[in-house]
C-alpha cells in the first residue's frame, strides 16, 4: 500500500467474456491481444463432429475450442483485463454459466456471413443483464454491410454498442475491449442511479 495515497499498488483486475458462434474468431481475438501466451483448449475437428457442428462458411476450420480460451491484457498500469473465450458449439453451452460468473462484461463477436449464429449469445447476455458490446469481425471476402443493417438484423437495443473489428489486429481488438469496459461502467452508473431513485 502506498502510505501517501492510501491506495494499494495492485492493479484493478476485470473479467471479460469473448463469446459468439462457432468459427467466428474468438480464439484469434484473445490471441491477438494477450500479453501472455494464451491458454487454449482446442481439439482437432474430426469427421465424427461434422454431423454435429455446422461447418457452413468455415469449411477450412481444423480445430475447435472445447472448454475456453484465456488471455490477459494490461490496458493501463492500474487496469488489467482477464479474457475468457467461450466455446461456440451448442454442445458446450453448459460451460457458459461457469465462465460468466464474476464477469464485468462481454464481447459478442459476429460474422456477417453467419449472423444467425450470434442470436443465442446476444440473448444469453441480455437475459442475464451482463453488459455487452457486439463486434463485427471483418473477414476477408465477406460482404461489407452497414452497421445500421447489422443492428437491425440482430434486433439490438439502441444502447448496445456495435463496432467493427479485425480479430487478428491488436489495436482493433484493444479498441473493442476499451468499449466494453466503458459500456460496463455506464451500465453500472445507470444501475446505481436507478436504485437511488427508488
Amino acid at each position: 500500500m502506498n502510505a501517501l495515497s492510501g491506495r494499494t499498488d495492485r492493479p484493478l483486475t476485470l473479467k471479460l467474456l469473448v463469446a459468439g458462434g462457432f468459427g467466428v474468431g474468438k480464439t484469434t481475438l484473445v490471441g491477438a491481444v494477450s500479453e501472455i501466451r494464451p491458454l487454449r483448449t482446442e481439439e482437432i475437428l474430426t469427421e465424427a463432429s461434422r454431423p454435429v457442428d455446422d461447418m457452413r462458411g468455415v469449411e477450412q476450420k481444423r480445430t475447435t475450442t472445447v472448454a475456453m480460451d484465456f488471455g490477459r491484457i494490461t490496458l493501463r498500469e492500474e487496469l488489467v483485463l482477464y479474457l475468457f473465450g467461450t466455446p461456440g458449439q451448442d454442445r458446450f453451452w453448459f460451460l457458459w454459466d461457469e465462465l460468466a460468473q464474476g464477469a464485468l462484461g462481454a464481447v459478442v463477436l459476429v460474422d456477417t456471413r453467419r449472423l444467425a449464429d450470434s442470436f443465442a449469445a446476444v440473448d444469453y447476455f441480455e437475459r442475464r443483464g451482463i453488459p455487452f458490446v457486439v463486434a463485427v469481425n471483418r473477414f476477408d471476402g465477406a460482404e461489407d454491410h452497414p452497421l445500421t443493417e447489422i443492428r437491425a438484423a440482430l434486433d439490438l437495443d439502441p444502447h448496445v454498442p456495435l463496432v467493427p473489428c479485425d480479430a487478428r489486429a491488436r489495436d482493433s481488438v484493444k479498441a473493442v475491449l476499451i468499449e466494453v469496459v466503458e459500456h460496463a461502467r455506464r451500465h453500472a452508473v445507470a444501475q446505481r442511479e436507478s436504485h437511488t431513485a427508488h
